[in-house]
């Protein structure tokens, strides 16, 4: 039997790799993990945790105008954008230190070089250009974002990653994209002063979701302040010459802005890693193609989280990274079911979404029962402009199972934490009426109501 240097090389130091890198090496196998970047990986060091932080700050500016509906007197706030941002990175730099120091306590060596391949068992570090052999090797290298190559100027953009660390806040900007990301960051700089404007290519925003929940956030968007231009795309980006640049669209619009701002899309971060000299078998955009135990084509080669664009998720990164190491180094096949998976979109108000559709829950199973509430609720009735929330429930007809839960409004990422276990559950409409409701609350429409309701196409 060859010998190996390692039981376990992990590509990548984010959420998932080092899950599942602790875990084997707890397990006493022989563990390392390479990072080109620093440990933490997309949520912790560019996703998640540093845009959240950026959500909260934002988030002030109606917190200070509806307290004084609420008796608070308030000077006018002032924004300090580096003091902000340095609070935020440093808070990121603590974060990432502590990945590094759980891998330390767990046993795994970290490097802080990239790895390619060499062969199926071989991978070269760089800059180093040494060589190590793992019998088993993970790829979690994430993703990383769209620049829309082929662009004419695209050079002068930047990414969702380099909002972050700004020098400062830009008077305008304009981003590319409809998603998730694009719409938080839209509402997180409008928010905090700057004139934002969003193109996007489809008719509105957040493909893929509800479309209740899609026409709530657009216009969210438009209430934030943000100029919303749809059914187009970018022509080319042009040097002003002063430090700013002018976006000339296909429809013959020209946005001249102070930052360009591509959020269309992540790709797997595999461009370069020599997965052909491994023999590892990807798809369209440089997917690592996997099995549903995270299997490669070639079996002692796994992959878990975004690189595999199977659910994009910080938490299902970590939960394939699991079962993972249970499937490969605990003799326990194991793999992660990626139904009902709840989850958040961080705009203002927030997302908070679970199952189904409406639209999918009809095509799956045909007749579905609807029941939506659109109300104000109570925090922001004495400010001068309440925002509605939108709660919207989809029931299986006859066996009444809940196939998706869907809310916007502040807190909708707290609420649909909770709902996601009952919708995982197969829980149905007569349990979640069955349940006694907490008042005041605004989840408490999740079990009060009763009235279905019916698309106007299909009202007699």
């Amino acid at each position: 039997m060859a010998d190996f240097d390692y039981d376990l090389f992990t590509i990548g130091a984010g959420s998932g790799g080092v899950r599942a890198s602790r875990l084997v090496a707890m397990k006493g196998h022989k563990v390392a993990v390479a990072e080109e970047h620093r440990p933490g990986g997309t949520c912790v060091i560019r996703g998640c945790v540093p845009k959240k932080f950026m959500v909260y700050a934002s988030g002030f500016k109606k917190q200070f105008e509806l307290a004084k509906a609420y008796g608070w007197s308030v000077e006018k706030p002032q924004f300090d954008w580096p003091k902000f941002r340095d609070a935020m990175n440093a808070e990121v730099d603590r974060l990432s230190g502590i990945y590094a120091k759980n891998l330390a306590n767990a046993g795994v060596e970290l490097i802080s070089e990239r790895a390619e391949f060499i062969d199926d068992h071989t991978l070269e570090l760089k800059p180093s250009g040494r060589r190590i052999s793992a019998k088993t090797i993970l790829i979690a290298t994430g993703g990383r974002p769209n620049v829309h190559e082929g662009l004419e100027g695209a050079e002068l953009a930047i990414t969702s990653d380099e909002l972050f660390h700004l020098r400062r806040l830009p008077k305008s900007m304009l981003i590319a994209g409809g998603g998730y990301i694009a719409c938080e960051f839209a509402q997180v700089f409008a928010q905090m002063g700057v004139e934002v404007t969003l193109v996007y290519r489809g008719d509105t925003v957040l493909r893929g979701f509800d479309d209740d929940v899609r026409e709530f956030v657009h216009e969210g968007l438009k209430t934030a302040g943000v100029r919303v231009i749809t059914h187009t795309v970018f022509e080319r980006i042009a040097d002003n010459g002063d430090g700013t640049r002018t976006v000339h669209l296909k429809n013959g619009d020209e946005c001249p802005v102070d930052e360009v701002v591509f959020a269309i899309g992540r790709d797997p971060h595999t461009k370069g890693l020599g997965l052909e000299k491994a023999g590892v078998e990807t798809g369209e955009r440089g997917v690592v193609k996997v099995d549903e135990y995270s299997r490669s084509n070639v079996p002692h080669i796994y992959a878990v989280g975004d690189v595999t664009d199977r659910v994009n998720l910080t938490p299902v990164a970590i939960r394939e990274a699991i079962c993972f190491a249970e499937t490969a180094f605990g003799d326990n096949p194991t793999a992660y079911d990626h139904s009902n998976i709840a989850s958040a979109v961080f705009t203002q108000p927030p997302v908070g979404t679970v199952g189904l559709s409406e639209a999918q829950a009809r095509a799956e199973f045909g007749d579905v029962d609807v029941y939506k509430s659109v109300f104000r609720p109570m925090k922001g009735m004495l400010g001068p402009n309440p925002e509605r929330m939108l709660m919207k429930m989809i029931v299986q007809r006859g066996t009444q199972r809940v196939l998706g839960v869907h809310i916007v409004g502040d807190d909708a990422p707290e609420i649909i934490q909770a709902v996601g276990i009952a919708v995982k559950a197969g829980l149905t409409k007569e349990q979640f009426d069955a349940t006694c409701a907490v008042h005041p609350t605004v989840a408490e429409e999740l079990v009060t109501m009763r009235e279905k309701w019916t698309p106007p196409e299909l009202k007699v």
